[in-house]
C-alpha cells in the first residue's frame, strides 16, 4: 500500500492560484499514474487571506500547516494590500509560516538548463552546466533580532533600528545542513559572512569552522559576501554549496537566480529539524501586473513540487522524473513569455503545463 503523502496549497497573490493550478495537474497525475496517495488541503495566504480573514495567514491555515508532511505555497504580495499595517502585510504571512514551523533552513538552487543558456544575461560559457545550491539560513539575523524599529530622538530625528544576531546553535544547524548538502554533490562548501567588519559574521566564521571538523571530506572555504556577489557574476562556477545568513542568502540568491535566465524557472525549499515542517515555493514574486492573463510561467511551481518530492516524500524517482519533463519540454522549444527566445514557441501557462503532463506520460515507461 502506498505511503500516505499530505500537502497544504497556498496559492496566495497574483499569478499564485495560476501556477499552483498547473502544480495541482501535475499532482493529479503521479496520483493516477504512479500510485502516489496524496491528501490536498487548499487555503489562503497573504493578500488573498488578508481580504478574507482580514489577516495574511488565517489560524485555521496555520494549523493544517503544521499537520501536514509540507506546504506548496504560489506567491504573495502586490500594490492592493499596500495600505494594510505593517503586520497584516502579505509577507507577514511568509514569516509567520517560516517562524511557527521552524523552517531555519533554506534551500534555493540555481540551476541553468542547457536549453535556456542564451537567455542568461552572461556568456554562455558562464553559465552552461551552472548547478549552484545556496542554503540559506532563515529564521534569525537581521530580519528578526531585537530590538528593532522606528523611533523619534529628543531632538525630532527618526531613527530606524535592525538589530544583527545569531547564536551558535542557530549557526551550527544550518552548517550542519550545508556541509551535509555538500556531501551529496561535489564536496565543496563556500561560507559567506562579513566577518572583516561585523561581529556576528566573525561568529559565524568560527562556528562554521568548527563544524567542519566533523567533515573531514569536505572542503570548507570562507567567503566575504560582497566578494560573493562578485564571483558570482565573475565566475559563478567555481561554487557549488554556498552557506550563508538570512539577509546575505536573500541577497545572493537573487543574484544567483540570474543567471539562469529567469525567477520564473526556480524553486526554493524551506525546511525545519528533521521531522518536522517543510515549505516549498518558486523563487519569484507575485508578478500582480500579468495576473489573470494566463502567461505565467509554471515552472518554478513544478519544480517546487519535484523539489517536495525529493526532500520530503522521499519520492526520488518521481522528482526526477519531473525535472526530465521540464527539460524535454524546453528542449522541445516551448517557453513563456518570461523566458522566450527567438525562434522558440510562445505558450500559455496552461500549455506549459498541458506540455510537462505529456512529457510525463511519454517518460513515464
Amino acid at each position: 500500500m502506498p505511503k500516505k503523502l499530505s500537502l497544504l496549497m497556498l496559492p496566495g497573490d497574483g499569478i499564485g492560484p495560476e501556477i499552483m493550478a498547473e502544480a495541482r495537474r501535475v499532482i493529479d497525475w503521479l496520483v493516477s499514474h504512479r500510485g502516489l496517495d496524496f491528501t490536498v488541503h487548499e487555503d489562503h495566504v497573504g493578500g488573498a487571506a488578508y481580504d478574507v480573514y482580514g489577516k495574511p495567514l488565517s489560524d485555521d491555515a496555520l494549523a493544517c500547516a503544521k499537520e501536514v508532511d509540507a506546504v506548496l505555497l504560489g506567491a504573495v504580495g502586490g500594490s492592493k494590500w499596500d495600505g494594510v499595517d505593517y503586520d497584516k502585510r502579505p509577507e507577514a504571512g511568509l514569516l509567520i509560516l517560516r517562524k511557527e514551523l521552524e523552517l531555519f533552513a533554506n534551500l534555493r538552487p540555481a540551476i541553468c538548463f542547457d536549453a535556456l543558456v542564451d537567455a542568461s544575461s552572461l556568456k554562455p560559457e558562464l553559465v552552461s552546466g551552472l548547478d549552484i545550491m545556496i542554503v540559506r539560513e532563515l529564521t534569525g539575523g537581521v530580519y528578526f533580532g531585537e530590538p528593532r524599529g522606528i523611533e523619534t530622538l529628543p531632538n525630532g530625528e527618526r531613527r530606524g533600528v535592525n538589530t544583527q544576531v545569531y547564536t551558535t546553535s542557530e549557526i551550527h544547524r544550518i552548517a550542519r545542513v550545508a556541509f551535509d548538502m555538500a556531501a551529496k554533490r561535489d564536496g565543496r562548501l563556500i561560507s559567506c559572512e562579513k566577518a572583516n567588519v561585523m561581529e556576528s559574521g566573525l561568529l559565524w566564521r568560527e562556528e562554521v569552522t568548527k563544524i567542519g571538523a566533523d567533515y573531514p571530506n569536505i572542503k570548507l572555504d570562507h567567503m566575504l559576501a560582497d566578494s560573493c556577489a562578485m564571483q558570482l557574476v565573475r565566475n559563478p562556477k567555481q561554487f557549488d554549496v554556498i552557506v550563508t545568513d538570512n539577509l546575505f542568502g536573500d541577497l545572493l540568491s537573487d543574484v544567483a537566480a540570474m543567471l539562469t535566465g529567469s525567477l520564473g524557472m526556480l524553486p526554493s525549499a524551506a525546511l525545519g529539524a528533521e521531522g518536522s515542517g517543510a515549505m516549498y515555493e518558486p523563487v519569484h514574486g507575485s508578478a500582480p501586473d500579468i495576473a489573470g492573463q494566463g502567461v505565467a510561467n509554471p515552472i518554478a511551481t513544478i519544480m517546487s513540487l519535484a523539489m517536495a518530492l525529493r526532500y520530503t516524500y522521499d519520492c526520488a524517482d518521481e522528482a526526477q522524473l519531473i525535472e526530465d519533463a521540464v527539460k524535454k519540454v524546453l528542449a522541445g522549444g516551448l517557453r513563456t513569455a518570461d523566458i522566450m527566445q527567438p525562434g522558440k514557441a510562445k505558450v500559455s501557462t496552461a500549455v506549459m503545463g498541458d506540455s510537462i503532463l505529456q512529457a510525463l506520460d511519454s517518460l513515464n515507461r
